[in-house]
């Protein structure tokens, strides 16, 4: 009998001392538990003095993990002990099981880890709902304040330090994420992206070393004032994307060089329905209604019908049968108050027709375009004549590719290009010597990126700016005031790339939150899951 008492103890209570085991009772619903502590005495938590004197006892019922599908009832009992300290203010107080209960707790302490590990997964609601397959049940608020509950964990201070940004509102509300590189795991995680709050967490911090982090101004700021001996580092990509979007802006300063790649279209044959010269063209609603209206009529009037039964047959005013019969063709009718009448955008479709003809077809960003240029109309009138163009008979022609696809072409490798690519990208550095300085400036940075030589910068910052793109002397100014974080960044091997890994998975937990995504939860969940 002792010996099944043992096991039983070992099954029920692994790793729990001080626990015995006086009854089990299992039935279809539960399990029921009686247990009571075997310990000597107990810790009074005002005063730290040890006392064997017992004042009373009592029974406690917390919550236990299921055990084979069931529920756990647990029926503990636990004593009161006197503390011998006549000064101390506390004069009794309850002995605590390690591992097994807390004050105050209605679960013990491995069923609340349950939960809490769940939460950290899953947030409030799926984690409640996980819970339950478990055989757990507790409502959402609940796993979510065991998670807030849950100690922060002790993170020793990172030589290497990654410093981004995330937003928990885009566009209103962004905080900070500290990454240890050399770990790649979070350390912390601060409410805003302020230049104070990161140089207040790196003074704590003496033993940073390197600092990796995007070319922001607030987190220089705070890098220089919080850990001056550090060493910051600018990260690749974000160099490389910098250097992108400057490529794709000199690029569309030259769109017109890409005209050489488009083949000038052949002179349109005259369109046989619309030999008459008619302002209306195919595809316009007025026009289109007058010409079958006419031919209508005309055939009914072919057919021996009077213009009354003909007006009376397609419910037409007498005076509208009158002028579609007299008319010898529908084009005689296109005649209006608008016919002739000059509007605001006469002056500017001359540009537009250029744009058209580039390959432009988005009527907003044309708008946006000859706004600057002394336009007052409405962007209405811009996307009538441009659907007016798309919808008018002309030949079928190919459009010259767009500044992003020929910036592409240039930022790729050469060998990653296919031989159309190649033919076209070599037309067009041969029509422009622009773009062919702005290749060979792309791939020499190409060069100094991925083969770390940083030592190059200077001679590829004065080359730039001898050349006329202005898009890449935006950039040049902005890496020559970041010059020794971005020469670190070329020439050593940290980078922020894991630090853009735990970004992600912050958006990816702030979703699974909704609108509870406090602060502090989600920084539990970033820093303990």
């Amino acid at each position: 009998m002792e010996e099944v008492v043992l096991r039983l103890e070992e099954l029920l209570f692994p790793s729990i001392s001080d626990v015995v085991v006086l009854s089990v009772a299992v039935n279809d619903e539960a399990v029921h538990i009686e247990a009571r502590s075997t310990m000597a005495g107990a810790v009074c938590p005002e005063c730290g003095t040890w006392s064997g004197r017992i004042h009373s006892s009592y029974l406690r019922f917390p919550a236990d993990v299921p055990s084979g599908g069931r529920r756990v009832a647990l029926c503990l009992g636990v004593r009161r002990f006197l503390c011998t300290v006549v000064s101390c203010g506390r004069r009794t107080f309850a002995e605590e099981l390690p591992g097994l209960t807390r004050r105050y707790g209605r679960r013990t302490e491995r069923l609340r880890s349950t939960p809490a590990a769940v939460g950290l997964a899953l947030a409030g609601r799926a984690g409640a709902r996980m819970a339950r397959v478990f055989g757990v049940s507790v409502s959402r608020s609940t796993v979510l304040r065991l998670v807030e509950a849950l100690p922060d964990p002790e993170v020793p201070a990172p030589r290497v330090v990654g410093v981004d940004e995330y937003a928990t509102r885009k566009g209103r509300h962004y905080g900070t994420v500290l990454v240890d590189v050399e770990s790649r795991r979070p350390v912390d995680l601060l409410p805003d992206r302020e230049a104070s709050s990161l140089a207040a967490w790196l003074a704590k911090r003496p033993g940073v070393e390197v600092v990796c982090r995007d070319r922001a101004p607030f987190f220089a700021e705070g890098a220089t004032a919080g850990a001056p001996q550090a060493v910051q580092v600018a990260d690749r990509w974000h160099l490389w994307h910098n250097l992108s979007e400057a490529a794709e802006r000199c690029v569309a300063d030259h769109r017109g060089c890409l005209q050489v790649l488009a083949p000038d279209p052949a002179h349109p044959a005259p369109d046989p329905e619309n030999s008459s010269g008619s302002p209306w063209p195919r595809g316009h609603r007025f026009a289109d209604r007058t010409r079958v209206n006419h031919a209508t009529v005309h055939e009914l009037l072919a057919a021996g019908l009077s213009r009354r039964a003909i007006g009376r047959q397609l419910r037409m005013t007498s005076h509208t049968v009158k002028l579609l019969a007299d008319a010898a063709a529908p084009e005689a009718l296109f005649q209006g108050q608008w016919q002739g009448r000059p509007s605001k955008l006469d002056a500017f479709k001359p540009y537009l027709d250029d744009r058209w003809n580039q390959g432009c077809t988005n009527a907003w960003r044309v708008w946006e375009e000859i706004v600057p240029l002394g336009y007052q109309g409405s962007y209405q009138r811009v996307r009538a004549y441009f659907r007016e163009k798309r919808f008018s008979p002309g030949p079928v022609t190919a459009r010259p590719p767009s500044p992003r696809v020929v910036a592409g072409w240039i930022l790729r490798r050469p060998e990653s290009l296919n031989e159309t690519e190649h033919l076209r990208l070599k037309a067009v550095l041969v029509h422009c010597p622009e773009l062919e300085a702005l290749s060979g400036h792309v791939r020499s940075f190409g060069q100094m990126l991925t083969e770390r030589q940083g030592e190059r910068l200077p001679q590829w910052l004065d080359a730039v700016r001898q050349d006329d793109l202005p898009g890449l002397h935006t950039l040049a100014a902005g890496i020559d005031r970041d010059r020794e974080a971005v020469m670190a960044g070329l020439t050593l091997p940290w980078s922020s790339g894991v630090v853009e890994g735990h970004v992600n998975r912050i958006k990816m937990l702030k979703r699974q939150m909704f609108g509870r995504a406090g602060f502090q939860l989600l920084r539990k969940r970033v820093l303990l899951a």
